[in-house]
């Protein structure tokens, strides 16, 4: 068994999520990074590979070089996979070229700009049998599938409403102004998409939502808000949204709710009990009975599911966070790799995939269309 080869497109100096994604491949020793294209400028990926001691003719200029010339190194030195951890404009076309090389993705969320773009880039995943990861991290935190896996047993019983939140405030002043790059590509159409605050942080609202309750978003009657002085985008949102079992439910999120740091949550209420979590204390998924105590799980606590169980990395009462929730997701994609590659059975793991990141483009250009037609509902 060797480490796997990854090569990073996008991730530059000065990348926030560049560096998350570098940190959370590493966490569990299967991944390393030996190539990358990490700016669109040639002088600034080379500048970048040398900080992250790459050797110099696996720095490239562009992400088509890298394809290429991966392509052509002999198998037992190119890369196995791709990165992407680009502003949201840079995903489909990188992901496309990998695919059609024969390379496995993983790539950030929102897939694309466009939802005939995640049409062909999950019609080229079943074509290649490739493997294809979307990095929702919030999927990968222990208390998250253990809600998930008690709702799918039937503990709570049919669900009947859904409450989720998303709110920062890091955009309640116009940073954009400044030379905050990563407020100043998200604002921007041509770079975040129709969707602003919506596409960045309410798609991993949409996720949340689907990937806890099993359930689908059928119809949603959105509202959404630009507060900025001269934004375009959303900067603000509200919605109702109907699942496909006939529960209700709503979603709030924001960039302008001023104080809030990463405040994501979820609430769930069934026939027999409910449960709630919070990003911010990620280790507490609280539940509660119609004829029974208030109950907490923890990770390495007792009565979780497999899933919870195996997520977790060290011994109950000792804190787990975002960077190795989102190292369960690169894990779990490595681990149905490795198996590809040295042609063991290894059983389809546990992360999101292209299909995912079709239904948050969906969810992205439906809630676009209900807030132009003054909240009207719209089906996704």
């Amino acid at each position: 068994m060797r480490k796997l080869r990854m090569g990073m497109i996008g991730g530059g100096k000065g990348s926030f999520i560049g560096d998350v994604h570098r940190k959370a491949a590493a966490i569990d020793g299967m991944i390393e990074l030996v190539c990358g294209a990490f700016s669109s400028s040639a002088e600034r990926s080379a500048a970048s590979g040398k900080a992250l001691y790459l050797p110099e003719d696996r720095c490239y200029g562009s992400f088509a070089e890298m394809i290429a010339k991966e392509k052509e190194l002999p198998e037992g030195e190119r890369m196995d996979f791709v990165s992407i951890v680009t502003p949201n404009h840079m995903h489909f076309e990188p992901a496309k070229l990998a695919l059609e090389n024969g390379f496995h993705v993983v790539c950030d969320k929102p897939m694309t700009l466009t939802i005939e773009e995640s049409e062909i880039l999950v019609e080229l995943v079943k074509k290649t049998g490739l493997l294809f990861a979307l990095t929702h991290n919030y999927t990968g935190y222990p208390m998250v599938k253990q809600a998930r896996d008690m709702i799918a047993n039937g503990d709570l019983g049919k669900i009947r409403k859904v409450q989720v939140q998303y709110l920062q405030g890091w955009l309640a002043t116009e940073v954009e102004k400044t030379d905050n790059k990563q407020a100043s590509w998200r604002v921007d159409p041509s770079k975040s998409g129709v969707g602003g605050a919506l596409g960045d942080i309410g798609t991993h609202a949409e996720n949340l939502l689907e990937f806890i309750t099993g359930l689908q978003i059928s119809e949603m009657a959105a509202d959404l808000g630009r507060f900025g002085a001269g934004r375009t985008l959303d900067d603000d949102g509200n919605m109702l949204v109907r699942l496909s079992n006939g529960a209700k439910g709503s979603i709030s999120f924001s960039q302008i709710a001023t104080g809030e740091e990463n405040n994501l949550g979820i609430r769930v209420y069934g026939e027999k009990g409910s449960l709630e979590w919070y990003q911010e204390n990620p280790n507490k998924l609280y539940t509660r009975w119609l004829d029974q105590p208030l109950k907490i799980f923890t990770p390495g606590g007792n009565d979780l599911y497999d899933a919870a169980a195996m997520t977790s990395r060290i011994p109950s009462g000792h804190p787990e966070g975002y960077l190795e929730a989102f190292a369960t997701v690169y894990r779990n994609f490595g681990k149905e790799l490795t198996g590809r590659i040295e042609g063991t059975s290894v059983p389809a793991q546990d992360y999101p995939g292209v299909e995912d990141g079709l239904r948050g483009v969906r969810f992205i250009h439906a809630a676009v269309e209900s807030d132009r037609n003054n909240a009207a509902w719209t089906s996704l």
